[in-house]
């Protein structure tokens, strides 16, 4: 069930679209800030808020990457795997990532820390590779440094 504070912030955004349908992106980034990710009952709430069924809602989440499905970590690291990350370095920051936390992309650490999640691009290929972690974007990433920037998150 929806919080009144969450169903408060979602119908705040009605005024700024044409109909409430549209709002179903901001809706769930504002479930995901409270929660941390946007679980199916989540969704089948929000439905009856936007007039929408869960499945329709479902498929706008799975289409934006930065809609998680599944609960994560209170980090959650981005590693960029477009082809200029890859030219890059992506491989070898990827290994020093995934072996630096004891997962593979897409997992989480055992102390729920980190989840490192691929992202087809960051936008940054000229400073490529990248990653991001939370809101941090990281540019010019070099393998070396991964644990320095770990340990600015707890």
């Amino acid at each position: 069930m929806l919080t009144p504070e969450e169903r408060q912030e979602i119908e705040a955004e009605f005024p700024r679209y044409p109909h409430k349908q549209a709002v179903c992106l901001d809706a769930m980034k504002i479930i995901q800030r409270h929660r941390g990710w946007v679980s199916d009952e989540s969704l089948r709430d929000l439905g009856e808020i936007l007039d929408m069924t869960a499945e329709e809602l479902d498929g706008v989440a799975t289409f934006y990457n930065l809609v998680f499905r599944r609960p994560v970590g209170r980090h959650v690291v981005l590693i960029c795997d477009s082809v200029s990350c890859w030219i890059m370095g992506y491989e070898k920051l990827c290994q020093r990532l995934t072996s630096q936390l004891g997962v593979d992309l897409g997992g989480t650490t055992a102390d729920k820390r980190f989840t490192i999640l691929p992202i087809v691009c960051l936008g940054t290929c000229d400073h490529a590779p990248a990653m991001m972690v939370d809101n941090d974007l990281y540019r010019d990433v070099e393998a070396d440094h991964i644990d320095d920037v770990l340990t600015n998150y707890k």
